[in-house]
């Protein structure tokens, strides 16, 4: 075995034994302070803090085996420190308060904090056609002041859209400085996520974001979705690289997604260098939280959940 693999396997076993003991032991009323021990103990001084992405649940949400009022239970069962939420499975609950207060009520009684909402189905940012580019920035007004609402510092938005790279950069521009302006009374960050498209190519997405001038705009890199362009059957047929793409939007980051599919028999990602990209990311600085967003179908969603984060701990506990 590989000296790396047997210090973080060591290091991982002794973790993943604290937090399951954390689980078992502590009730309720401790949440807060067990969370925070995720991440402050002397066992684990990790430089980040950890959320868990709802998409991560995507198969049981969708399949109504859960509910999206109970995700912050389902997260703290995990003790994650924040929670990061989907508009897809509240979609037609931005302007109902009432509902938005018991996601408040809901992830205060676990101790959790609320991060971001990720944005989708509100139109395209980066559309040519201006009329439909300018409803699809009203479209996410109403996010703005939901998220604002549950205090989270973000939410994530997509810039599709776009035909060629130059005009689509232009476009883009003008959502994220239009979206932003809208969002600085309410303390909100814009984000852009590598999710497809122009916005998986690093290159393209420094090129953007060299010129936005908005304080409350930035990135949040997803260490996976770095597919350019997909067959008609979903294959990938052109894609930028992984780390060199990390590399491009963390000097823009303001949140992090540790995307995973698969593992192997250690519990390392085997399309994902996360040793070399959590490395990464200390070094440049970054110390917000990173959620956890499994994606993978060769195991469960909960295992799948589990296995993220305690890599993102054995390979946190290396560089810190």
């Amino acid at each position: 075995m590989k000296r790396r693999n047997f210090i973080s396997k060591s290091v991982g076993a002794a973790t993943a034994l604290t937090l399951l003991g954390l689980s078992a032991c502590k009730d309720k009323s401790n949440t807060k302070s067990d969370s925070q021990n995720i991440n402050h103990s002397k066992t684990n001084p990790l430089f980040f803090k950890l959320s868990l992405a709802q998409w991560s649940l995507h198969r049981a949400l969708f399949n109504k085996e859960m509910q999206h009022l109970d995700f912050a239970a389902k997260a703290r069962q995990f003790n994650f420190e924040g929670l990061e939420y989907v508009n897809a499975f509240f979609h037609d609950k931005a302007n109902d308060k009432a509902f938005l207060s018991e996601m408040n009520s809901r992830a205060n009684s676990e101790g959790l904090q609320n991060v971001l909402i990720m944005i989708d189905g509100e139109g395209a940012l980066a559309d040519q056609d201006n009329a439909k580019r300018l409803q699809a920035i009203e479209n996410h007004y109403k996010w703005v002041e939901a998220a604002h609402y549950l205090g989270c510092h973000a939410i994530r938005v997509n810039l599709a859209g776009g035909v060629h790279a130059d005009e689509a950069a232009k476009a883009s521009l003008d959502s994220l400085s239009k979206l932003s302006d809208f969002a600085a009374g309410s303390n909100i960050n814009i984000l852009v996520e590598n999710h497809g498209g122009f916005s998986s190519n690093g290159a393209w997405m420094d090129q953007v974001f060299s010129k936005v001038k908005n304080k409350n705009c930035g990135t949040l890199p997803d260490f996976g979705n770095f597919c350019i362009e997909k067959d008609n059957n979903g294959h990938c047929i052109e894609a930028y690289d992984k780390f060199q793409g990390i590399k491009d939007l963390l000097p823009y980051a303001k949140a992090i997604s540790a995307k995973s599919y698969d593992f192997n028999d250690e519990g390392d990602e085997t399309q994902i260098d996360y040793y070399k990209t959590i490395k990464l990311i200390k070094d440049s600085g970054y110390n917000g939280f990173i959620g956890v967003e499994y994606e993978g179908k060769n195991t469960s969603e909960e295992k799948g959940i589990i296995l993220t984060r305690d890599l993102l701990i054995r390979a946190g506990t290396q560089v810190s």
